[in-house]
C-alpha cells in the first residue's frame, strides 16, 4: 500500500528530529481546531479560529507582559512603543509613524546589498565539499543587512551578533527542562539578558536626533504624523524588534526553504531550471514549514472560539504552523506544492498585526536561495549529520544544518 502525504509528512519530521509537540509537521490534525491543556492555554490550531484570533483586537490582546506580571509592575523600557506588545489604538498610531520610515521603496533598495552580502559569506567555503548553512550564511546574513539598515558601524557588526547570541540563549533557557509554560512566555525576559544592547540603540537614537544620517534610525526619529513623533523607548525598541525577530524569522526562512527543497527534489529541479519560481518555493517553506509556530495572545474579554469559551486572563496560543496545514483551507495541506493556485498562508501572521518586516525576510529568502543554487550545482543535506534545531516550543529553524556541496 503506498504512503500517503500525511504518512510521508511524518517519515520527514522524524528523519530530521522535529520536535513531537509540532504533531502537524508529522501529517496530523488535531482532534478540534481549538483545545485547552493542562496548563489552561487555549491552543488555537484551525484556519478560521486563527484568524478570528488574529481580527479580534478587543477580545484579544497582545500585551501578554501585562498578563504574565500580574499585579507586578510593567519595565515600561522594554514596551514602550514595542509593535509587538501593543494594541489599538496605540499600535494603529505607532504602526503609522514606523511605516512612514520603514517603507517598501526601503527594502527593495536593499537587493543588490543582499546579494552582496551572500556573495561574501559563501566565499568562505568556495571550494569545500561540505559546510554548516547556519553559521555560514542564514545567522549572519540578516544581522549584517539588519544592522547596516539601522546604520550600525560596520565595527561593531560583532556586538550585535554577540547581543543576538545571548538573547537566544535566554530564551532557550528560559524554556528548556520541565518549567511551566506559563512562565516561559514572558516576552521582556530576553531583552532583560541584553540591556547593553538597548543602551547603545538609545544613544545612537539620541545622536541621531542632533547628527541625522541617511540610514533606518535617522528616519525612525525624524518620522513625524500630526505632529507626532516616536519616543526614544519607541525607536529603541522596533529597532530591537527589527533586529531580533527579523533575524530570527529570516534565519529560520532561509534553512527551512533548503530542507523543503532537499527533500523534494523535483521542486529544486524546477527552481534550477526557473528562477522565477523561487518567490513561490519561498511562500510555500513558510506554509509548509513555518517558521513562527505560535504567536502568544491574552484574552481580555469572555468569547468563543469555535465553541469553546475563552475567558479573560487566559493565555491564548495561536498555532500558526497548524493553521497552515488545515485541510479545510488548503488542498493536499502535507504536501509541498510551491506551485499553489492560492497560499493565503499565516507565515507572517495577518490582520494589524501582520510583520512589517515580511517584506525583508521575502526578498532574503529569494535572493539567498538564487545565489545558493546558481553558486552550487549539487547541494544536499549531509546524510552522515542530521539538522539540528532550536529547542524552542513557538519557532521551527534550524540551529545547525550541514550541507553537500559534492
Amino acid at each position: 500500500m503506498p504512503l500517503t502525504a500525511a504518512d510521508r509528512a511524518g517519515a520527514l519530521a522524524d528523519r530530521w528530529g522535529i520536535n513531537p509537540a509540532f504533531f502537524w509537521m508529522r501529517g496530523k490534525d488535531p482532534e478540534h481546531p481549538v483545545q485547552i491543556d493542562d496548563y489552561g492555554i487555549c491552543n488555537v490550531y484551525g484556519y478560521q479560529e486563527v484568524l478570528q484570533v488574529l481580527a479580534d483586537h478587543k477580545s484579544f490582546s497582545n500585551d501578554v507582559a501585562a498578563l504574565m506580571a500580574g499585579e507586578a509592575e510593567i519595565d515600561k523600557e522594554f514596551t514602550e512603543g514595542a509593535l509587538l506588545q501593543t494594541d489599538p489604538p496605540e499600535h494603529t498610531k505607532l504602526r503609522k509613524i514606523i511605516s512612514k520610515a520603514f517603507t517598501p521603496r526601503m527594502v527593495a533598495a536593499l537587493e543588490p546589498r543582499i546579494a552582496e552580502v551572500t556573495h561574501e559569506l559563501l566565499d568562505a567555503v568556495d571550494g569545500q565539499d561540505g559546510w554548516e548553512m547556519v553559521d555560514t550564511l542564514t545567522y549572519p546574513m540578516p544581522v549584517i543587512v539588519i544592522s547596516e539598515l539601522l546604520g550600525v558601524p560596520h565595527s561593531d557588526r560583532d556586538l550585535f551578533k554577540k547581543w543576538v547570541d545571548r538573547m537566544a540563549s535566554s530564551a532557550v533557557a528560559l524554556t528548556s527542562g520541565n518549567r511551566n509554560p506559563e512562565e516561559d512566555l514572558d516576552p521582556q525576559a530576553a531583552m532583560r539578558a541584553i540591556p547593553e544592547l538597548l543602551d547603545y540603540l538609545r544613544g545612537h537614537a539620541a545622536e541621531r536626533r542632533v547628527r541625522p544620517r541617511e540610514d533606518l534610525l535617522t528616519k525612525l526619529v525624524e518620522a513625524e504624523i500630526e505632529g507626532e513623533r516616536l519616543s526614544d523607548a519607541a525607536v529603541v525598541n522596533f529597532a530591537n524588534e527589527l533586529l531580533v525577530v527579523g533575524h530570527a524569522t529570516t534565519s529560520a526562512l532561509l534553512g527551512n526553504a533548503l530542507l523543503c527543497l532537499d527533500s523534494h527534489p523535483g521542486e529544486m529541479a524546477r527552481a534550477r531550471a526557473d528562477r522565477a519560481l523561487i518567490p513561490a518555493v519561498v511562500e510555500e517553506s513558510l506554509r509548509y514549514m513555518s517558521p513562527i509556530a505560535v504567536a502568544y495572545k491574552a484574552c481580555v474579554a469572555r468569547t468563543e472560539i469555535a465553541g469553546v469559551r475563552v475567558h479573560p486572563g487566559q493565555m491564548v496560543a495561536v498555532c500558526l504552523a497548524a493553521a497552515n496545514r488545515d485541510g479545510r483551507q488548503f488542498e493536499r495541506p502535507h504536501e509541498f506544492l510551491p506551485d499553489r493556485a492560492a497560499n493565503p498562508h499565516l507565515g507572517f501572521g495577518r490582520g494589524i498585526h501582520f510583520c512589517l518586516g515580511a517584506p525583508l525576510a521575502r526578498l532574503e529568502g529569494k535572493v539567498a536561495v538564487e545565489i545558493l543554487l546558481e553558486r552550487f550545482p549539487v547541494l544536499r543535506l549531509d546524510p552522515d549529520a542530521s539538522p539540528e534545531f532550536i529547542p524552542l516550543p513557538h519557532v521551527i529553524a534550524t540551529s545547525r544544518l550541514p550541507l553537500r556541496t559534492r
